[in-house]
């Protein structure tokens, strides 16, 4: 019966295989990632597990297409991205998924808005438009206060909050988050993962990494894959 049903199930993500290499033919040459393969169904929230240089980023960055794998195929939406150009690769990154990083990647010495806005200024042709979004956004994630403040007088707990602002812009369908309550106190972490909840509700996948018991606890968690020296842990 579950073969049966299997076959009705519709997966946002699908590796096969997926192996990732650094300093190919060098002698520090290292593989950090081996044959991992994964299907990862819609509206659903997974945690990636494991202890720090266990392959975690590495894999998040393959499934944001900021990074190509070595060996492998990659199906992200029904499309297989693999072997996308960067320009192909960032067009359907724009649209279809929000990464949040874990060192932020802000943009220095510009305001809060900006920087949230970043990513659907290409793409958004009307101002009224896009300082809508921003300023909703912004109310939802709590930073609405700080809208025009310099990011650099921002604390850290605050520009959590704005990396996370930014990644929802767009609504896009897969949310990527590494350490998303790093920086955050018990108060906001419980606040960004009642929004992954709402996010999740809505038709959302979720990807997350995180040391935070708070997170691997939380209802949000559908199912926890446990990466060790670059292999799924059985």
């Amino acid at each position: 019966m579950k073969d049966f049903f299997s076959l009705f199930m519709k997966y946002v993500i699908e590796t096969n295989q997926l192996s990732k290499k650094f300093n190919i033919g060098k002698k520090n040459e290292i593989e950090v990632l081996q044959n991992i393969h994964l299907q990862i169904q819609e509206s659903t929230c997974i945690l990636l597990k494991g202890a720090s240089g266990s392959g975690k980023t590495t894999l998040l960055s393959i499934l944001g297409g900021l990074t190509k794998a070595t060996e492998g195929e990659y199906i992200c939406l029904d499309k297989k991205i693999s072997h996308w150009s960067e320009k192909f690769l960032t067009a359907f990154r724009r649209e279809n998924i929000g990464i949040i990083f874990q060192q932020f990647n802000l943009i220095q010495g510009v305001d809060v808005w900006t920087n949230i806005a970043l990513p659907a200024i290409p793409t958004e042709k009307s101002t009224k438009k896009l300082k809508e979004k921003v300023e909703k956004i912004a109310t939802q994630i709590q930073i609405e206060h700080k809208l025009y403040a310099n990011i650099n007088t921002l604390s850290g707990g605050e520009m959590q909050r704005v990396a996370i602002a930014r990644a929802l812009l767009n609504e896009p369908m897969i949310i990527l988050a590494d350490e998303p309550t790093s920086q955050l106190d018990s108060d906001n972490s419980e606040n960004i993962l009642n929004i992954f909840q709402e996010l999740k509700q809505k038709g959302k996948t979720i990807i997350v990494t995180s040391h935070d018991n708070r997170v691997e606890n939380s209802n949000l968690i559908d199912k926890i894959i446990e990466l060790k020296d670059g292999k799924i842990v059985e």
